[in-house]
């Protein structure tokens, strides 16, 4: 004879034992999207929050002013707080090339940086800034030139990259501190797992 607590022990184990209904099923994995799209949600949000957060406007790449009007324009018509790096530049002259591919990277690690470049000869001051004097550095906040580098490639060796732009600007306290992104890639790859 059996007893009733052997009677419950199997039933219990019938029920766990059994297959899922496909309703069941459906729910459950109904459970697990939800919980997914509630990640990207709050992710989204958390994102949306930390640009309204960040000041100012964002940029990440590079500029390509093409007359001294929109090189006036730029430099007269941006907010205040935001700085403004324009190398002049002209083809075939040494370091300009370095330069603007340099620039090419900043602009994505700084990316509140608005970063421009012009050739002299668009300028509409050819005369200033002739090859001797090229490449130059101009830099700009709140209309104002705070700083310029003529001829600056000769502050670097032959061969130069971002990371010797980066630290001579650095070095004069021109570039802000290079963001941190609260929300890593992996981070977020791990959420949806």
């Amino acid at each position: 004879m059996s007893s009733p607590q052997s009677r419950d022990n199997k039933d219990s184990k019938e029920r766990f034992s059994r297959k899922m209904s496909i309703q069941e099923y459906e729910l459950i994995h109904r459970d697990k999207e939800d919980e997914n799209c509630l990640r990207k949600y709050r992710r989204q949000c958390m994102q949306d929050m930390h640009q309204k957060l960040s000041f100012g406007p964002r940029y990440g790449f590079v500029y390509e002013l093409e007359t001294g009007e929109q090189f006036l324009e730029t430099i007269e018509k941006e907010q205040k707080i935001t700085t403004i790096v324009v190398h002049i530049y002209e083809d075939g002259i040494k370091g300009c090339d370095a330069l603007n591919s340099s620039f090419t990277c900043l602009a994505v690690e700084y990316p509140m940086v608005k970063f421009c470049k012009i050739k002299a000869s668009n300028t509409g001051a050819r005369d200033r800034f002739s090859s001797d004097v090229l490449p130059t550095l101009l830099v700009y906040k709140g209309g104002e030139l705070i700083s310029n580098f003529i001829s600056v490639s000769e502050q670097f060796a032959e061969e130069f990259f971002a990371g010797d732009v980066e630290s001579f600007l650095n070095e004069y306290g021109l570039l802000p501190e290079r963001e941190t992104h609260a929300l890593d890639q992996t981070d977020m790859e791990e959420d949806i797992e």
